[in-house]
């Protein structure tokens, strides 16, 4: 259907559109999700919730310190004092030193240590939801973009060969072969591609800030257009909601929530106990030394940690409820995006067979057209026809792959695609 003359006007159409073509970096969607990783600015301010938790590790981990008191009585009134002494005489003064430690109950030490260890876990869970999150988030926007640029490039091939045909239509209306209304109808329908190729290049610029802000990055980018993105799944839907349920990190971040409920309530209960704090008092008193042993403990009668008990016992039910939840969730989403994918891999194979059809229809109405077989407006139908069957196409192709990176996303593999 195109000529060297129209090939050659494609690529120039193509240079003007991405006038920066040859300093942006050509993204794939892999390349995407790796930079993403890196520079997403969501992803870098819930790494530090990670940092976070292993900063309790260390205060987990840290021992009561040793507690140094002093107390000091200056006999006041100077009638007392014994013979050539004053206010500052040892003889004058009762002077109290003691040196005491904070003994944890057995077993308070560890679960914390236990307890925070499990915190860790659960926020490196949570980035890791956070993580498949985003990078949905930033396929979605990838793919937005390798779509506009593919309507880019279908407009412009059209916009090129009717931008030829007017060309053509231009010298036959000089050598009155045909009327200036199959002129006009030629130039009208530029015209309007003109006007669409317009609003495309808007939308790819608009669609293309959405998806530097997503990755994290100002560089003058463009998308892959070959990349290739898409693998055939077979796997029947059982064997994918058994991956479903061991890779979804939501679950993973509920399951490490269970467990660090479970580790809270060992601790609570631990806390339950009293510290005990014992040392040793060392008591000048009027220049007598006095040496004594020190101890305390917190009689559990009224207050014995209740409130903390039940709530950690709480917090495990929400867990366990939660993980009910996600899985009636997690059933539900891929089985509308198993379903879905499968229908758009199906029905791929017959909108080829249709482009195919629709391509030597527009040849053959063409090639009669410029052999006065037939009219200006049987022409342009096919045109018309052509490009809705091309764009049609387009649609197909980005719901399919829009319909796999869900599936991914449902699965809980969307984040290996950064690996």
């Amino acid at each position: 259907m195109t000529n060297k003359r129209s090939v050659y006007a494609v690529i120039v159409c193509l240079l003007c559109i991405l006038s920066e073509t040859s300093a942006q970096t050509s993204y794939s969607l892999q390349k995407a999700l790796q930079t993403a990783k890196a520079n997403n600015v969501a992803l870098q301010a819930q790494q530090l919730s990670v940092n976070i938790s292993e900063a309790d590790v260390i205060t987990a981990k840290l021992r009561p310190n040793l507690r140094l008191n002093n107390q000091t009585l200056l006999l006041t009134n100077p009638s007392y004092y014994p013979a050539n002494t004053d206010w500052t005489s040892g003889r004058n003064q009762q002077v109290w030193w003691q040196l005491t430690k904070t003994f944890q109950a057995p077993g308070q030490r560890y679960n914390r240590i236990d307890v925070a260890q499990h915190n860790v876990l659960l926020a490196e869970r949570v980035y890791a939801d956070t993580e498949r999150d985003v990078f949905f988030d930033v396929a979605s926007k990838w793919l937005q973009v390798w779509v506009d640029t593919k309507q880019m490039v279908l407009i412009t091939e059209v916009k090129s060969n009717i931008d030829s045909l007017v060309e053509m239509n231009k010298i036959r209306f000089r050598n009155q072969v045909i009327s200036e209304t199959d002129l006009m109808r030629t130039q009208l329908l530029s015209d309007q591609y003109a006007l669409q190729l317009t609003a495309m290049k808007q939308t790819y610029r608009s669609d293309l800030i959405a998806l530097k802000a997503a990755i994290g990055i100002q560089d003058s980018i463009e998308v892959e257009l070959n990349d290739p993105l898409l693998i055939s799944y077979t796997t029947r839907y059982d064997s994918l909601l058994e991956q479903a349920l061991v890779n979804r990190t939501d679950i993973q971040v509920q399951q490490a929530a269970l467990v660090s409920a479970e580790s809270n309530i060992k601790l609570q209960k631990s806390l339950a106990w009293p510290a005990a704090e014992f040392g040793a008092i060392y008591n000048p008193q009027n220049s007598i030394p006095y040496f004594g042993f020190y101890g305390t403990i917190e009689l559990p009668v009224f207050s014995r940690n209740q409130g903390e008990i039940s709530k950690s016992l709480l917090l495990k039910q929400q867990a366990e409820r939660n993980i009910h939840a996600i899985n009636f969730l997690i059933r539900a989403e891929l089985r509308a995006a198993y379903e879905t994918f499968s229908m758009y891999q199906q029905n791929l194979d017959k909108y080829n067979a249709m482009m195919l059809l629709s391509e030597k229809v527009l040849g053959n109405v063409r090639y009669n057209y410029l052999r006065g077989g037939t009219n200006i407006i049987d022409l342009l139908e096919a045109q018309r026809s052509w490009l809705d069957t091309q764009q049609q196409y387009n649609n197909m192709l980005s719901d399919y792959r829009k319909s796999y990176i869900q599936l991914l996303y449902s699965l809980g593999l969307i984040n290996q695609i950064a690996q």
